[in-house]
């Protein structure tokens, strides 16, 4: 159990106000009166305010430090969750597009690097919420179960390239989970931020992954969102990768799962960092000339793209090889999204060339 799970709303503020040192997006936006006009407030599906800030009143050195109890809880507790995504997303109002995953017939791009010179692999990935379920601090042991039985049933009337099989954490050898993490097939349960906000509870029930045979389309069940779509492959075809996800998202709609949505946010998730499009289209691709550069990050912030080690976040590049993504998640279509992470993932290349005298 979380160290912070017994403490209550007001002795979680207590301790967020005691911290001096907190840069956490939750220490600089609760302020008195907004933490007064939520404190008692429960959503629909039974959360609290002390269910969303646990975390980061636990964790002072957390940079978001807050998450969302569950769908509703953006909107009873807006004032706090709507300042804290404004704040993190970079934007004055919260006015999220409508879904477009734009003509998938016609992209007008596929493989960034054709000559497979430097992109080794890319993916592509969205999350997405059961609007009828409750996000992890909520949930009990059974909602977790039945959750994973809507999933599963849904997972198995995927067909052609998409079909596969749904393997569950419950009852798997510890060879074949070292195996899959090792591989990026699978998640664990090591991150601590997560762990304070519930992440983790009643690990490893519920929770399990589904692969496709070619296994380049992976859907994590109850990882820290309800589900979360992958579609990846060696290369550089993004158009592909992407075609592949919007296909299965397409698909899984029809088969009967409804997604958590909510006008001007967007697809619902966990963490507020990651609601919008929800997506992060990515390469690991081979840059030493241009990282090494002194302005390798100027240079990324011009094009909107992320660029970090190939483990995430925090981690360091692995012999001259980054992941590039798309920055922005909220506030512009997922096609908008794909197309300024393929702009810049192509600037990338071209300034790489050009340094290397190619």
């Amino acid at each position: 159990m979380a160290s912070g799970a017994n403490l209550n709303t007001e002795q979680l503020y207590e301790k967020l106000c005691a911290q001096k040192d907190s840069k956490s997006l939750l220490k600089k936006n609760l302020t008195p009166e907004i933490y007064k006009e939520c404190k008692d407030k429960v959503s629909k599906f039974k959360g609290k305010l002390a269910d969303c800030i646990r975390s980061g009143c636990m964790n002072p050195e957390s940079g978001v430090g807050i998450y969302a109890s569950d769908p509703d809880a953006y909107t009873t507790f807006a004032p706090i969750l709507d300042a804290v995504i404004k704040d993190y997303h970079k934007v004055d109002t919260l006015n999220h597009p409508q879904p477009n995953f734009g003509d998938i017939a016609n992209l007008g791009f596929g493989d960034l690097d054709p000559g497979k010179q430097m992109i080794v692999s890319t993916r592509v990935r969205v999350g997405r919420s059961h609007d009828s379920f409750g996000f992890p601090p909520v949930l009990t042991k059974e909602d977790r179960v039945d959750m994973e039985k809507v999933s599963k049933e849904c997972l198995a009337k995927l067909e052609g390239d998409l079909a596969g099989e749904y393997f569950p954490l419950t009852g798997m050898s510890k060879e074949t989970q070292t195996k899959l993490t090792e591989d990026h097939f699978l998640f664990n349960d090591s991150d601590r931020f997560l762990r304070e906000a519930g992440g983790y509870d009643d690990w490893p029930t519920g929770r399990g992954i589904f692969f496709n045979k070619a296994k380049n389309f992976l859907v994590w069940v109850n990882e820290e969102d309800h589900l979360r779509f992958i579609s990846m492959q060696m290369g550089g075809d993004l158009g592909e990768v992407y075609s592949r996800l919007v296909k299965a998202i397409g698909a899984l709609e029809k088969s009967g799962l409804k997604f958590a949505k909510k006008d001007n946010l967007g697809y619902l998730t966990f963490c507020p960092s990651n609601l919008g499009t929800t997506l992060r289209a990515s390469v690991h691709i081979k840059i030493p000339k241009l990282a090494a550069s002194p302005d390798f990050k100027e240079f990324c912030d011009k094009y909107n793209i992320q660029a970090r080690g190939i483990h995430g976040e925090h981690t360091e590049s692995v012999g001259g090889v980054y992941d590039i993504s798309n920055k922005r998640r909220l506030g512009l279509t997922e096609i908008d999204a794909l197309q300024e992470m393929r702009r810049g993932v192509e600037a990338v290349i071209a300034r790489e060339k050009e340094l290397a005298g190619k």
